[in-house]
């Protein structure tokens, strides 16, 4: 389905959805939250790069964080490559849910593995390709998910159901690292008689976050109907004629819209790097600034309250100054203050400090990223819209990871920093040129809840 097809708000939302179904979708969201705030950010990684990479490491070999940045830079590649396409036959074929199943289950199945990653550097690949694996899963996973916003949500409610969905996801990280915490990681004897033995604590935490996600899923699966099928004059195409289709979509935009273009590019690029202050961050809480793996938990939690409550400001904000100049705020206060980190921050304490003014300013920016989209989606495309900011998000998704691996090769942990700050000030240049939405739009139908926010560099 090319972009011109898109010309009515009712060929792409329903007139009512029940509650129980917007729940039902919202709950994915909420068990993801194993996968991004668990496995990828908080406490498998660390573990990956802090215990598994070192313990036994040959002389010469990269420092986690570096080998982290690799293989999340090359799983960036093969979702830019893969994500757009299968996405879009996923709603040509009126195979969106189904589609979600099997990548969910994959995602199951990648943590579940991570069980076999022990504490010893031999593991090391082990685990850096299964959280590869995993996030690519994730990724083509949240494509369909955010496409299925069309079908639990209204014209009028798109806003505040997207809103429903990331606090969920916040809530749902929040409340699993808690119990993870308690349970787990904390305790030198943890449930079910649990030690660190070669990293058991560790590998059973990824049992239990998988296990999580796959209960999770279930009321989607079970309340969320499947998309429409296409009507049957709809064109069927190809794996590699696919993108031809979406080059199609993107030109018809450019020739339509430019300034939407010049808007998914530049936040492409400054969504990258918000997603790599996540993924990085508890990593250098560790290996540079000393902060201990326990403590990185708590950090964690407090991280999403102060991400959502930057999110929540944020939209208060907004109604005033407009999206644009959120955005462009909040990139300049992580330029800021990720520079600080880089140059003059050297103990715990001040990680603190300036680790959550990062999350701090990445709510603002997401949330306000998604409302400056729909006020410049051009009415009845707001669905093809939303789906081309996704796959524009996961053309560049390795161009943070990957610099962060090459400046921590050149200089050390510490200047892998440099990567991401580099991706941020790209994305705050390029957003500088984009003309600001219009102002005469209601913002009750189309502005994000405030309290939305992000736990992956896409939600």
């Amino acid at each position: 389905m090319t972009f011109p097809k898109y010309t009515e708000p009712q060929a792409v939302f329903a007139d009512h959805i029940p509650k129980r179904r917007v729940w039902a979708w919202a709950m994915w969201d909420w068990g993801s939250a194993a996968f991004n705030a668990v496995i990828t950010t908080f406490v498998f990684s660390v573990y990956l790069t802090d215990v598994v990479a070192v313990r036994n490491a040959p002389a010469g070999a990269l420092t986690g964080p570096a080998a982290l940045g690799y293989a999340m830079g090359a799983s960036g590649v093969l979702i830019a490559l893969l994500a757009p396409v299968l996405g879009q036959r996923a709603d040509a074929g009126g195979h969106r849910k189904r589609n979600l199943m099997i990548w969910t289950a994959l995602m199951v199945l990648s943590m579940v593995g991570l069980f076999w990653v022990k504490d010893s550097h031999e593991y090391l690949w082990l685990g850096l390709i299964l959280l590869g694996l995993g996030n690519i899963f994730s990724e083509i996973a949240g494509v369909s998910y955010n496409a299925m916003l069309q079908q639990v949500s209204t014209p009028k409610t798109v806003g505040r159901v997207s809103g429903i969905g990331w606090a969920a996801g916040y809530v749902g990280g929040i409340f699993l690292l808690l119990v993870l915490y308690v349970g787990l990681i904390k305790p030198e004897v943890g449930w079910f008689g649990v030690t660190s033995d070669e990293g058991l604590r560790y590998r059973v935490v990824a049992l239990l976050s998988a296990a999580w996600l796959g209960l999770s899923a279930i009321p989607l699966f079970a309340m969320v109907p499947e998309v429409a099928r296409p009507t049957k004059d709809a064109a069927r195409v190809g794996f590699f004629r696919s993108y031809g289709v979406l080059f199609r979509d993107l030109a018809e935009l450019w020739r339509t819209d430019r300034n939407a273009v010049f808007f998914l590019g530049a936040s492409a690029l400054y969504r990258d790097g918000l997603a790599a202050v996540f993924t990085f961050g508890a990593v250098l809480a560790v290996s540079v600034y000393g902060m201990p793996k326990d403590d990185v938990l708590i950090f964690g939690v407090v991280a999403n309250v102060v991400a959502a409550a930057g999110a929540f400001a944020g939209g208060l904000l907004e109604d005033r100054f407009g999206a644009k100049a959120i955005i462009i705020t909040s990139l300049i206060g992580l330029v800021v203050a990720a520079g600080v980190l880089l140059v003059f921050v050297h103990s715990t304490t001040w990680f603190w400090v300036f680790g959550l003014a990062l999350c701090l300013w990445v709510g603002p920016a997401q949330s306000s990223s998604r409302t400056f989209l729909a006020r410049v989606a051009p009415p009845g495309r707001e669905g093809q819209m939303f789906g081309m900011y996704a796959t524009t998000g996961r053309a560049v998704s390795f161009l943070a990871p990957t610099l962060f691996g090459l400046f921590a090769m050149l200089g050390g942990d510490r200047f892998g920093i440099i990567g991401i700050v580099v991706v941020l000030a790209l994305g705050l240049v390029a957003i500088v040129f984009v003309k600001p939405p219009p102002k005469g739009i209601a913002s009750h139908e189309l502005d994000e809840p405030s309290a939305s926010s992000v736990t992956t560099p896409e939600g």
